[in-house]
């Protein structure tokens, strides 16, 4: 069993309430109102801006050449790449790149992602990953189960690019750096506060999708 399969099953209960969560259901099947979705996309653009400053942690912590390569291209991909189709992705709602970058940061956006920072400076590469999967991971989970959409969907291209081989496969490769991870520098001892950490950012991920919904409030 991979180190991802017993962390979640571990946190049974809060990876479902973050995978079924309202809005990942009323996304799913067009109901989401849209401005929860815009400010969803306004809060995932300044999320994405702290994921980088994350891989650079991660540079940072790595104890070889080969992390810092991998943490070096997730930055370069999240920067160059990641960033600028989710500006064009939200030109398409209505939102520049101005707007979303001069909205204030969501208290739900601030506790995830300085979670991640916090575990990754406290602790060591493993930490700072256990803190980062259940967004990379969760965010495939959650794209396979919606599949394909109808081309009428508000959303298909969201769900498409969630549900795509592309994001599939850095879903599986993320569970298969978690076990290089562990097998380098885990132990048995080490799981349960694994455990605690994933968690609570299992936690936290469903605390941005509620932040999402309650726009429409």
């Amino acid at each position: 069993m991979s180190l991802f399969q017993r962390l979640k099953e571990g946190a049974a209960r809060d990876w479902r309430a973050y995978i079924e969560h309202d809005f990942v259901r009323r996304l799913a099947d067009g109901a989401l109102p849209e401005a929860c979705f815009r400010h969803y996309l306004i809060q995932d653009y300044l999320f994405l801006i702290q994921f980088a400053r994350a891989y650079g942690l991660a540079a940072y912590k790595a104890s070889d050449l080969e992390d810092i390569r991998a943490a070096s291209a997730a930055l370069g991909a999240i920067v160059d790449t990641e960033i600028k189709l989710h500006i064009e992705f939200c030109a398409g709602w209505g939102l520049s790149e101005a707007d979303m970058a001069s909205a204030p940061e969501a208290a739900e956006t601030m506790a995830y992602t300085r979670y991640v920072l916090d575990r990754g400076m406290a602790g060591d590469l493993l930490d700072l990953h256990v803190a980062l999967a259940p967004c990379i991971i969760g965010y495939a989970e959650i794209g396979a189960a919606m599949g394909t959409a109808a081309n009428d969907h508000p959303y298909k291209a969201w769900i498409e690019m969630y549900a795509s081989d592309d994001y599939q496969q850095v879903a599986a490769d993320e569970i298969r750096l978690l076990d290089s991870l562990f097998g380098r520098t885990g132990s048995e001892a080490r799981v349960p506060d694994l455990q605690r950490t994933f968690d609570k950012a299992t936690r936290l991920e469903a605390g941005f999708w509620q932040m999402g919904l309650d726009a429409a409030a």
